[in-house]
C-alpha cells in the first residue's frame, strides 16, 4: 500500500503574456515585470493543492541572445519574489530549441517546443500528475495546442484578471 502513487493535479502556467508582460527575449530580472495578480492568482493554486508549473518556450537560446543559465537564474528570482505573496512555482520547464537557431547545440527539432507537447509530458511524468484534473492558460493558441496534444484541457488567456480566469475554469465543476 506504501507503493501506491496518487496521482497529482496541476496548473500548467505559459510564462511570458500570462504571468508576465511579455518582453521579446526576456531574461534579464531588471525586465521582468508581473501581469495583473498573477501572483495571487498562483497562491490561489497553491492553495488549492495544485502544482503550479510553468511551461515556456526560450529560443533566445538558441538565437544566442542569452543562456540557459540566465533563464535559471530568472526563475529562480521569480519563486524569490513570489514568497512576498505567500506563493511559489513547483516547477519551471523550459525549451531551448529552435530549428535554425544560430547556437548549433540548440538549433534542431524537437518534442518539447510548443506546440509539441514534450514540456507537460515530461512535467506529468516527473510529478506523477492527472491529465485529467490539470489545466494549462496561456495566452497563445500555440499553448492551447500544447495541451491538447498533452491531453489537458487548455484556456487561453486574452488579459485582465488571472485570479479570476483561474478561479473560473476551476470553480465552476469542471476540475
Amino acid at each position: 500500500m506504501g507503493n501506491k502513487k496518487t496521482c497529482r493535479k496541476a496548473i500548467f502556467f505559459d510564462r511570458d503574456g500570462t504571468l508576465n508582460v511579455d518582453k521579446d527575449y526576456l531574461y534579464k530580472i531588471e525586465d521582468f515585470e508581473w501581469l495583473e495578480d498573477a501572483p495571487q492568482a498562483i497562491r490561489w493554486a497553491n492553495e488549492r493543492g495544485y502544482l503550479v508549473i510553468v511551461v515556456t518556450n526560450q529560443s533566445g537560446i538558441a538565437r544566442g541572445y542569452f543562456s540557459e543559465k540566465d533563464v535559471h537564474r530568472l526563475h529562480e528570482w521569480m519563486n524569490k519574489d513570489l514568497a512576498r505573496f505567500g506563493a511559489h512555482i513547483d516547477a519551471f520547464y523550459y525549451c531551448p530549441h529552435l530549428p535554425n537557431g544560430s547556437v548549433v547545440v540548440y538549433a534542431k527539432e524537437c518534442d518539447c517546443r510548443k506546440p509539441k507537447p514534450g514540456l507537460i509530458d515530461r512535467a506529468c511524468a516527473d510529478f506523477d500528475i492527472s491529465r485529467g484534473k490539470s489545466l494549462m492558460i496561456g495566452d497563445k493558441p500555440r499553448d492551447v495546442e500544447c495541451a491538447e496534444a498533452a491531453g489537458v484541457r487548455g484556456v487561453l488567456y486574452e488579459g485582465g484578471s488571472l485570479a479570476a480566469l483561474l478561479e473560473s475554469e476551476l470553480s465552476d465543476g469542471r476540475k
